[in-house]
Protein backbone atom coordinates (compact mmCIF):
# COMPACT_ATOMS: atom_id res chain seq x y z
CA UNK A 1 0.00 0.00 0.00
CA UNK A 2 1.25 3.33 -0.79
CA UNK A 3 0.22 5.68 2.01
CA UNK A 4 0.24 9.33 2.15
CA UNK A 5 2.43 9.70 4.68
CA UNK A 6 6.19 9.07 5.44
CA UNK A 7 5.82 7.71 8.74
CA UNK A 8 2.52 6.23 8.60
CA UNK A 9 2.24 3.65 11.04
CA UNK A 10 0.11 0.59 9.51
CA UNK A 11 -2.72 -0.82 11.38
CA UNK A 12 -3.24 -4.39 12.02
CA UNK A 13 -5.99 -6.74 10.27
CA UNK A 14 -7.97 -6.33 13.82
CA UNK A 15 -7.86 -2.81 14.13
CA UNK A 16 -9.35 -2.23 10.52
CA UNK A 17 -11.81 -4.63 11.39
CA UNK A 18 -12.59 -2.90 14.83
CA UNK A 19 -12.96 0.32 13.00
CA UNK A 20 -16.05 -0.81 11.23
CA UNK A 21 -17.42 -2.78 14.40
CA UNK A 22 -20.59 -0.96 16.11
CA UNK A 23 -18.36 -1.15 19.26
CA UNK A 24 -16.20 1.68 17.78
CA UNK A 25 -19.39 3.54 16.21
CA UNK A 26 -21.44 3.57 19.55
CA UNK A 27 -19.49 3.47 22.44
CA UNK A 28 -16.58 5.07 21.10
CA UNK A 29 -17.32 7.12 18.32
CA UNK A 30 -20.61 8.19 19.54
CA UNK A 31 -19.73 8.75 23.02
CA UNK A 32 -16.77 11.40 21.93
CA UNK A 33 -18.68 12.84 19.69
CA UNK A 34 -21.63 13.79 22.29
CA UNK A 35 -18.63 14.45 25.00
CA UNK A 36 -17.11 17.23 22.62
CA UNK A 37 -20.27 18.77 21.76
CA UNK A 38 -20.65 19.45 25.62
CA UNK A 39 -17.82 20.76 26.34
CA UNK A 40 -18.45 24.25 24.50
CA UNK A 41 -18.59 27.11 26.97
CA UNK A 42 -20.64 28.74 24.29
CA UNK A 43 -22.45 27.99 21.20
CA UNK A 44 -20.11 26.15 18.47
CA UNK A 45 -19.95 27.93 14.97
CA UNK A 46 -23.09 27.80 12.84
CA UNK A 47 -22.76 25.99 8.89
CA UNK A 48 -19.37 25.16 10.17
CA UNK A 49 -16.93 24.36 7.22
CA UNK A 50 -15.49 21.20 9.52
CA UNK A 51 -12.33 19.17 8.93
CA UNK A 52 -12.62 15.41 10.03
CA UNK A 53 -8.61 15.14 10.78
CA UNK A 54 -7.84 11.18 10.43
CA UNK A 55 -11.62 10.55 9.30
CA UNK A 56 -10.59 6.87 8.66
CA UNK A 57 -13.44 4.56 6.93
CA UNK A 58 -15.84 7.86 7.37
CA UNK A 59 -18.01 6.10 10.58
CA UNK A 60 -18.18 9.85 11.89
CA UNK A 61 -19.52 11.64 8.78
CA UNK A 62 -23.39 10.83 9.89
CA UNK A 63 -22.38 11.39 14.26
CA UNK A 64 -20.72 15.09 13.01
CA UNK A 65 -23.76 15.98 10.74
CA UNK A 66 -26.11 15.36 13.54
CA UNK A 67 -23.97 17.29 16.44
CA UNK A 68 -22.71 20.58 14.50
CA UNK A 69 -25.33 20.35 10.83
CA UNK A 70 -21.62 21.65 9.05
CA UNK A 71 -22.07 23.07 5.63
CA UNK A 72 -18.61 22.02 4.20
CA UNK A 73 -17.36 18.91 5.46
CA UNK A 74 -13.68 17.36 4.79
CA UNK A 75 -12.23 14.19 5.67
CA UNK A 76 -8.28 13.83 5.32
CA UNK A 77 -6.50 10.08 5.95
CA UNK A 78 -3.36 9.16 4.55
CA UNK A 79 -4.45 6.14 3.56
CA UNK A 80 -6.10 5.39 0.33
CA UNK A 81 -7.89 1.99 1.25
CA UNK A 82 -9.44 4.59 4.10
CA UNK A 83 -10.42 7.27 2.00
CA UNK A 84 -12.55 4.89 -0.37
CA UNK A 85 -14.09 3.24 2.46
CA UNK A 86 -15.17 7.01 3.75
CA UNK A 87 -16.24 7.44 0.12
CA UNK A 88 -18.40 4.54 0.36
CA UNK A 89 -19.94 5.40 3.47
CA UNK A 90 -20.07 8.81 3.07
CA UNK A 91 -22.94 7.71 -0.16
CA UNK A 92 -24.29 5.56 1.90
CA UNK A 93 -25.38 8.08 4.51
CA UNK A 94 -26.44 10.51 1.62
CA UNK A 95 -23.39 13.08 2.40
CA UNK A 96 -21.36 15.14 0.50
CA UNK A 97 -17.89 14.81 1.54
CA UNK A 98 -14.47 16.54 0.52
CA UNK A 99 -11.82 13.92 0.94
CA UNK A 100 -8.19 14.73 0.89
CA UNK A 101 -5.61 12.23 0.70
CA UNK A 102 -3.19 14.06 3.03
CA UNK A 103 -0.68 13.71 5.90
CA UNK A 104 -2.03 15.42 8.91
CA UNK A 105 1.39 17.01 9.54
CA UNK A 106 1.29 18.85 6.43
CA UNK A 107 -2.55 19.75 5.17
CA UNK A 108 -3.63 20.08 1.64
CA UNK A 109 -5.99 23.12 3.37
CA UNK A 110 -5.37 26.99 3.18
CA UNK A 111 -4.58 28.98 6.32
CA UNK A 112 -7.90 30.21 8.44
CA UNK A 113 -9.98 28.13 6.46
CA UNK A 114 -11.70 25.67 8.91
CA UNK A 115 -14.22 26.48 11.79
CA UNK A 116 -14.06 22.96 13.43
CA UNK A 117 -11.76 20.62 13.32
CA UNK A 118 -12.35 17.12 14.79
CA UNK A 119 -9.18 14.74 15.75
CA UNK A 120 -10.96 11.61 17.24
CA UNK A 121 -8.19 8.41 18.07
CA UNK A 122 -5.61 9.86 15.58
CA UNK A 123 -2.99 11.74 17.50
CA UNK A 124 -1.56 8.99 18.54
CA UNK A 125 -1.35 7.15 15.68
CA UNK A 126 0.88 10.37 14.34
CA UNK A 127 4.97 10.04 14.80
CA UNK A 128 5.12 13.69 13.88
CA UNK A 129 2.70 15.47 16.59
CA UNK A 130 4.07 18.36 17.27
CA UNK A 131 3.76 19.51 13.20
CA UNK A 132 0.55 17.59 13.05
CA UNK A 133 -0.74 20.07 15.54
CA UNK A 134 0.88 23.01 14.34
CA UNK A 135 -1.32 22.67 11.05
CA UNK A 136 -4.32 21.92 12.76
CA UNK A 137 -3.55 25.36 14.38
CA UNK A 138 -2.94 27.08 11.28
CA UNK A 139 -5.43 25.89 9.05
CA UNK A 140 -8.37 26.75 11.71
CA UNK A 141 -9.80 30.56 11.68
CA UNK A 142 -9.15 32.88 14.36
CA UNK A 143 -12.27 31.98 17.10
CA UNK A 144 -11.97 28.46 15.60
CA UNK A 145 -12.19 25.15 17.44
CA UNK A 146 -9.70 22.13 18.30
CA UNK A 147 -12.40 18.69 19.07
CA UNK A 148 -9.53 16.53 20.75
CA UNK A 149 -10.26 13.26 21.98
CA UNK A 150 -7.14 10.89 22.53
CA UNK A 151 -6.50 7.64 24.42
CA UNK A 152 -3.46 8.66 26.38
CA UNK A 153 -0.20 6.35 26.87
CA UNK A 154 -1.54 4.62 30.22
CA UNK A 155 -4.16 2.47 27.96
CA UNK A 156 -2.09 2.27 24.56
CA UNK A 157 0.88 1.16 26.68
CA UNK A 158 -0.92 -2.44 27.97
CA UNK A 159 -0.26 -5.47 26.74
CA UNK A 160 -3.92 -6.23 25.45
CA UNK A 161 -3.84 -3.24 23.30
CA UNK A 162 0.23 -3.16 22.27
CA UNK A 163 -1.02 -7.17 21.05
CA UNK A 164 -4.28 -6.54 18.68
CA UNK A 165 -2.98 -2.77 17.65
CA UNK A 166 -0.25 -1.12 16.31
CA UNK A 167 1.14 2.14 17.54
CA UNK A 168 4.34 4.50 17.41
CA UNK A 169 4.63 3.65 20.99
CA UNK A 170 7.81 6.42 21.40
CA UNK A 171 5.41 9.29 21.44
CA UNK A 172 2.32 8.20 23.41
CA UNK A 173 1.63 10.87 25.95
CA UNK A 174 -0.24 11.42 29.09
CA UNK A 175 -3.61 13.52 29.45
CA UNK A 176 -1.33 15.90 31.23
CA UNK A 177 1.03 15.83 28.51
CA UNK A 178 -1.37 16.23 25.82
CA UNK A 179 -3.36 19.27 27.46
CA UNK A 180 0.18 21.14 27.60
CA UNK A 181 1.15 20.61 23.94
CA UNK A 182 -2.25 21.72 23.07
CA UNK A 183 -1.59 24.91 25.19
CA UNK A 184 1.80 25.25 24.32
CA UNK A 185 0.56 25.76 20.41
CA UNK A 186 -0.99 28.55 21.85
CA UNK A 187 -4.78 27.07 21.86
CA UNK A 188 -6.98 28.07 25.02
CA UNK A 189 -9.25 26.22 27.02
CA UNK A 190 -10.48 26.23 30.58
CA UNK A 191 -10.92 22.99 32.84
CA UNK A 192 -14.61 23.42 31.69
CA UNK A 193 -13.90 22.26 28.39
CA UNK A 194 -11.82 18.92 29.39
CA UNK A 195 -13.01 15.88 30.48
CA UNK A 196 -11.78 12.42 31.41
CA UNK A 197 -14.00 9.79 30.18
CA UNK A 198 -13.83 6.62 32.42
CA UNK A 199 -15.54 3.87 30.20
CA UNK A 200 -15.24 0.24 30.04
CA UNK A 201 -13.61 -0.11 27.22
CA UNK A 202 -10.48 2.40 28.40
CA UNK A 203 -10.22 0.89 31.55
CA UNK A 204 -6.18 -0.35 31.60
CA UNK A 205 -5.15 -3.88 31.90
CA UNK A 206 -8.93 -5.91 32.30
CA UNK A 207 -11.75 -3.29 30.55
CA UNK A 208 -13.14 -3.08 34.04
CA UNK A 209 -14.13 -6.62 34.00
CA UNK A 210 -12.92 -6.89 37.86
CA UNK A 211 -14.92 -3.52 38.59
CA UNK A 212 -18.05 -5.17 37.03
CA UNK A 213 -17.55 -8.37 39.13
CA UNK A 214 -17.43 -6.28 42.34
CA UNK A 215 -13.73 -7.56 42.93
CA UNK A 216 -12.40 -3.83 43.10
CA UNK A 217 -13.94 -0.51 43.04
CA UNK A 218 -12.90 1.92 40.46
CA UNK A 219 -10.53 4.29 41.20
CA UNK A 220 -12.21 7.76 41.81
CA UNK A 221 -11.08 10.92 39.45
CA UNK A 222 -7.54 12.05 40.50
CA UNK A 223 -6.33 8.46 42.17
CA UNK A 224 -6.29 6.56 38.90
CA UNK A 225 -3.84 8.03 36.03
CA UNK A 226 -6.35 8.75 33.01
CA UNK A 227 -6.68 6.91 30.08
CA UNK A 228 -8.62 9.21 27.65
CA UNK A 229 -9.17 12.50 27.51
CA UNK A 230 -11.05 14.81 25.39
CA UNK A 231 -10.64 18.77 24.89
CA UNK A 232 -12.25 21.98 22.84
CA UNK A 233 -9.76 24.73 23.11
CA UNK A 234 -9.96 27.31 20.88
CA UNK A 235 -7.68 29.40 18.90
CA UNK A 236 -7.29 33.26 19.96
CA UNK A 237 -9.02 35.72 17.67
CA UNK A 238 -6.13 37.98 15.83
CA UNK A 239 -4.61 40.22 18.40
CA UNK A 240 -5.56 38.43 21.91
CA UNK A 241 -2.71 35.85 22.49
Amino acid sequence: MNYLSDHYVEETRFGLWFLRSRIWQHYVLRLAVNDLRGLFSEAPPADPVLLDAGCGQGKSFALLRQAFAPARLIGIDADPQSLTQSAEEASRQGMDVELIGSDCASLKLADASIDLLFCHQTFHHLVQQEQALAEFYRVLKPGGYLLFAESTEAYIDTWVIRWLFRHPMHVQKSAAQYLHMIRQQGFEFTAQNVSYPYLWWSRAKDFGLLEYLGVCKPKPFGQREETLVNVVARKPFEGTV
